[in-house]
């Protein structure tokens, strides 16, 4: 089989899943973008977490132009991406009890605030205990994974639980159980991971809704624009002071 040939397969599987969450969870995020402009309009902030690759699609949304200004990143060390050395350290990292707690106790984040918990499996002690202890402070949970895990896996919570049970608004990614979406002869483990295609892209429309739910109220929702483009710099620059009580990337 040529590389162009699965080349093709892996963008059309990508394309067939990205349709499918359209269409499937068209409710879900219209229920997660209406609770961004909720949010936004009481004055409260948005975050949004993701340990692993699961952070990629979490910081593609947090100082983006063309992105609500109000989007922050919650960090938990040695787990955004692969920062750290050995990479499986943060692997290990999510799967240690106590954690999320010491995150959300130290971090910005209170009642009222909306967090966004990206997991594609949603079974390991840290995206469970993140949604379980930010309801506890009084946040609104939206929980982007894949549920085929739920249905497939065990969950390596001690309550036996889920991040998908935690949550006020599910988003299912529809990412078959181990993410991948080719196979060819002569590669003997399955390949072409296409969770952050579809979890970004599921970012973006949550806030493409928000923006357009604020606007529909009447309130301008605080964009930013890309400082490539002239004007940038200074647009940028007046957002982030009307709003500088609630961006927490500056700092």
């Amino acid at each position: 089989m040529s590389e162009s040939k699965l080349a093709g397969q892996f963008f059309d599987a990508a394309i067939g899943l990205l349709r499918q969450v359209r269409d499937e969870e068209a409710e879900s995020i219209a229920a997660a973008g209406t609770l961004f402009a909720d949010t936004v309009e009481a004055g409260g902030r948005l975050f949004v977490f993701g340990a692993g690759h699961s952070s990629l699609p979490a910081q593609d949304v947090v100082y983006r132009a063309g992105g609500l200004a109000l989007m922050n990143l919650l960090v938990v060390p040695g787990v955004v991406g692969v920062d750290v050395m050995p990479a499986t350290l943060g692997s290990a990292l999510e799967r240690v009890d106590g954690l999320a707690a010491a995150v959300l106790d130290t971090s910005p984040a209170t009642a009222g605030d909306v967090l966004v918990i990206i997991s594609l499996s949603g079974r390991n002690a840290l995206p469970v205990e993140m949604a379980l202890n930010a309801r506890a402070l009084g946040l609104k949970v939206v929980g982007l994974t894949s549920v085929a895990y739920a249905q497939e896996t065990k969950s390596r919570h001690v309550s036996g639980t889920f991040l998908k049970d935690h949550c006020d608004v599910v988003i299912d990614s529809h990412i078959a159980v181990g993410d991948a979406e080719l196979a060819a002869d002569g590669v003997e483990a399955p390949f072409g991971p296409a969770s952050t295609v579809v979890t970004s892209a599921v970012m973006q429309a949550v806030v493409a809704t928000a923006a357009g739910e604020l606007a529909v109220r009447g309130v301008q929702p605080p964009m930013l624009r890309s400082g490539n483009v002239d004007g940038g710099h200074d647009w940028n620059g007046r957002v982030m002071t009307e709003y500088a009580d609630r961006i927490f990337y500056r700092h």
